[in-house]
């Protein structure tokens, strides 16, 4: 019972924080929506620091069951995974209307400068999605130019995830999100094609056609 609790205050937590961020969700509300006394909260978390702490590492634990499975199981390809993971991004943008994007990204953005042990589980969360963006890369790499660096490379497409949702939501528009990914699947694209034959540095190939000048 007592692990229910706490759960419960966890999961009302991480709603409320993706929803309406981190500062603007009040204790009471989080008791409130988790449907427990007051006191069961300063039971388990005597700050609100502690508590979006255990939210962090909610996300943490649940990264492959909550966000990887459904597409894993879904697209056999590890490159197509990549897109897939993206592709589920773009949906969570239609279903809430913009509303909702990265919870990691959000609240990095909201606490990064203020809240240094959270900064630290932010970190790690990332730190594990691009590491299964990664794993991805690894399992193509015999389709992928000879020496080139996954990690880099699942750090762009980090990179690329984030901004692209950024701004579909500041814009409520699918199209700098979409623009963002048809570029990214085509430097994917590049890749494949030229394989291990590839030697010419990272990004060194204009875009030009996407521009309409070819």
């Amino acid at each position: 019972m007592e692990a229910n609790t706490r759960d419960r205050l966890v999961v009302a937590a991480r709603d409320l924080f993706l929803a309406k961020g981190y500062n603007a969700t009040g204790i009471n509300e989080i008791v409130r929506t988790a449907g427990v006394h007051p006191g069961s909260l300063y039971h388990y978390f005597p700050t609100k620091e502690d508590l979006l702490v255990a939210v962090l590492e909610w996300y943490r634990d649940h990264l492959y069951d909550g966000l990887l499975q459904p597409v894993w199981e879904r697209i056999d390809d590890p490159v197509e995974r990549v897109f897939g993971l993206l592709d589920g991004y773009r949906q969570l943008l239609e279903m809430t209307n913009f509303d909702l994007g990265c919870p990691i990204g959000n609240l990095a953005l909201e606490l990064a400068n203020s809240h240094p042990k959270a900064r630290a589980l932010m970190q790690v969360n990332f730190v594990q999605w691009t590491g299964a963006i990664r794993e991805c890369l690894d399992a193509a790499a015999d389709r992928l130019p000879e020496g080139i660096d996954t990690d880099s490379l699942a750090t762009h497409v980090l990179t690329v995830m984030e901004g692209a949702v950024m701004l579909a939501r500041t814009q409520r528009s699918f199209e700098p999100f979409d623009r963002a990914i048809l570029h990214l699947r085509d430097y994917f694209d590049r890749l494949l094609a030229d394989g291990t034959t590839w030697s010419a540095p990272v990004g060194c190939r204009p875009l030009s056609h996407l521009r309409g000048d070819e």
